[in-house]
């Protein structure tokens, strides 16, 4: 016990004779953190464009999902627009091989939304598969890493093995809205529907443009068993 004591009360020396010699520096404005700053400085994390609902239930993410499966609720941590400084941040997460800024950014998001209702009745942390084919490229599923993050924050469980991706299907990118509910649809499948059979499962994504994945693997789960849906993501790329 006192081992850990004295390790807990050398800790801010240690992260700050680490940051003299392997300086950190944010995602965003590049400039060099202070310690205990985890990959946005003070600054950018305050600045951060956040997505703004005065309800949780009645918005432009939940309303994606409305009348097609059982949605509870529905919320996205702030605004992705293409080749502005936050948009490193998923830059970083999917292509520069840096899953823990999703664990962080996962942990930062529920730390904000556990001062709100959005948690309440949810049961169980489900993130969006990768295929086996994209997840040996990129080495891991990102969305994983941001549930991974709710959960340390919350407490609440994740399930990263009862829902697959069976397909591995062409990029989304280019596609009208009508195109991306095509390109995905029957390519999520339930392995272990007991394990989620009752639940109020969070859904979580790195970033919702149409919600067309998303409601896909939602609507293999409702029709595998019977459950309750909120979606939560790191970033919103859709319009208000």
């Amino acid at each position: 016990m006192w081992k850990k004591r004295i390790l807990h009360s050398l800790s801010p020396y240690l992260q700050a004779l680490l940051d003299f010699f392997f300086p950190r520096y944010c995602l965003c404005c590049r400039r060099r953190m202070s310690p205990g700053e985890e990959v946005l400085c003070v600054r950018c994390q305050a600045d951060l464009p956040r997505v703004r609902t005065i309800s949780f239930e009645e918005n432009d993410i939940a309303r994606i999902f409305w009348g097609l499966v059982p949605i509870e609720k529905g919320i996205s941590f702030f605004h992705y627009t293409p080749h502005s400084p936050y948009s490193r941040i998923l830059f970083e997460l999917k292509y520069h091989n840096h899953p823990e800024v999703g664990k962080t950014m996962g942990r930062m998001m529920a730390e904000e939304l556990k001062a709100t209702s959005f948690f309440d009745g949810i049961d169980l942390i489900v993130p969006i598969p990768l295929s086996r084919k994209k997840e040996r490229q990129r080495g891991y599923n990102q969305s994983d890493w941001i549930a991974w993050g709710i959960s340390e924050a919350t407490g609440i469980p994740t399930d990263t093995t009862s829902v697959v991706r069976t397909k591995s299907n062409p990029s989304q990118t280019t596609l009208d809205h009508r195109q991306r509910r095509e390109n995905v649809r029957d390519i999520f499948a339930v392995r272990h529907p007991g394990s989620l059979e009752g639940r109020h499962i969070l859904l979580v994504d790195d970033v919702i443009t149409t919600g067309a994945t998303m409601l896909s693997c939602a609507e293999t789960i409702a029709r595998a068993c019977r459950v309750r849906f909120s979606v939560l993501s790191l970033a919103w790329a859709g319009h208000s």
